[in-house]
């Protein structure tokens, strides 16, 4: 999967299997009792989680996220999403609400200053700076991506093993 020409953060991908959804459900159940050092798998329905464990994982560590859907009972649609630690999405999603309400607040506080004529240069600083944060943050998240890039392909190359057995 080539990572470096997309946009997106989360990225994902659709694998079609010519297998029964509960032949490819008991695959994962199968590994997970293996007791493997490296990687973790939780199940819960059709959902399929695999993690990388506390003795390789780092804040940059991504997680898989499996979706299994029957397409008809001989072949099963897989629908991947790779993310980040949840933790760490859920602080950058807080900080995308931080700025967010900032940027809104100064704005309306920038219309009230230009109804009433008064300075909006404080009112514009705070906005600009707002547009950088989002940008910024947006950087770091590619970067964090980027971090764990080799995770990622360590991960896809375990869904296509666990698949292959």
């Amino acid at each position: 999967m080539d990572t470096n020409n997309e946009l997106r953060l989360r990225l994902r991908f659709y694998k079609d299997v010519p297998e029964n959804t509960d032949i490819v459900l008991q695959k994962f159940e199968n590994y997970k009792k293996s007791n493997c050092d490296d990687f973790s798998v939780k199940t819960g329905g059709t959902h399929i989680w695999l993690n990388i464990k506390d003795n390789k994982k780092s804040y940059y560590s991504p997680h898989l996220h499996l979706e299994l859907e029957p397409k008809n009972d001989n072949e099963t649609h897989i629908r991947g999403l790779f993310g980040p630690d949840p933790t760490l999405w859920t602080f950058f999603m807080f900080l995308h609400f931080i700025i967010a309400g900032i940027f809104l607040t100064f704005s309306g506080i920038a219309y009230s200053d230009y109804v009433l004529k008064n300075s909006m240069t404080f009112d514009f600083i705070v906005i600009g700076l707002m547009i950088f944060s989002w940008f910024l943050l947006y950087f770091i998240a590619k970067q964090i991506r980027e971090n764990g890039h080799d995770q990622m392909n360590e991960l896809e190359t375990l869904f296509l093993k666990i698949l292959a057995s």
